[in-house]
C-alpha cells in the first residue's frame, strides 16, 4: 500500500439472525439496509447493504466457514449506523416501527465527531445506535 494513496477502510462486518424475516423486515424497515439475497453456494440467506458497508448476514440454515473463534450469534451485535437526521427525529422514526429507544438522545463521540446516539435493540436483542451529527453536542 506504500504510496498508493488509499488506505484501509471497513468493507463488511458479520452479524447472526435467528429468523429471516422478522431480521429482513427490521433492518430493511427500521435501519434503512438494501436486502441483497444470495442463492448460489448454498441455502437461500440475506446481506444487509448501507451503501458501501455491508453486513454480511449468519442465520438459519447456514453452516458458515470460515467463522471467528467464536463465532457470531443471535443478539451479540454492537453496532452503530449513522441517522441522517436529528436524534429526536430518529427516536420518532424508531416509535413509528414499533421500536422503543433504550437510551438517548446522550452525547457521543462517533467516528464523524461529536453527535448524539439513539440506542435500541434488533429482533434477537443485539444493541443498535443511531448516531446523528445533524447536532453537535456543545
Amino acid at each position: 500500500m506504500t504510496g498508493s494513496g488509499d488506505g484501509i477502510t471497513l468493507d463488511h462486518v458479520v452479524i447472526a439472525v435467528s429468523n429471516w424475516e422478522v431480521s429482513n423486515a427490521f433492518y430493511s424497515d427500521v435501519c434503512g439496509a438494501e436486502l441483497v439475497e444470495l442463492t448460489e453456494h448454498g441455502p437461500r440467506r440475506w446481506r444487509y447493504r448501507f451503501g458501501d458497508i455491508m453486513f454480511n448476514v449468519h442465520g438459519p440454515g447456514m453452516d458458515p466457514t470460515p467463522v471467528a473463534r467464536i463465532p457470531a450469534a443471535p443478539g451479540m451485535a454492537d453496532l452503530c449506523l449513522v441517522w441522517p437526521g436529528t436524534a429526536d427525529e430518529a427516536i420518532a422514526h424508531l416509535r413509528e416501527h414499533g421500536v422503543e429507544p433504550e437510551q438517548g438522545p446522550v452525547p457521543r463521540n462517533g467516528a464523524g465527531g461529536p453527535g448524539f446516539s439513539v440506542y435500541f435493540r434488533d429482533p434477537d436483542g443485539s444493541l443498535l445506535e443511531f448516531i446523528s451529527y445533524a447536532e453537535r453536542p456543545s
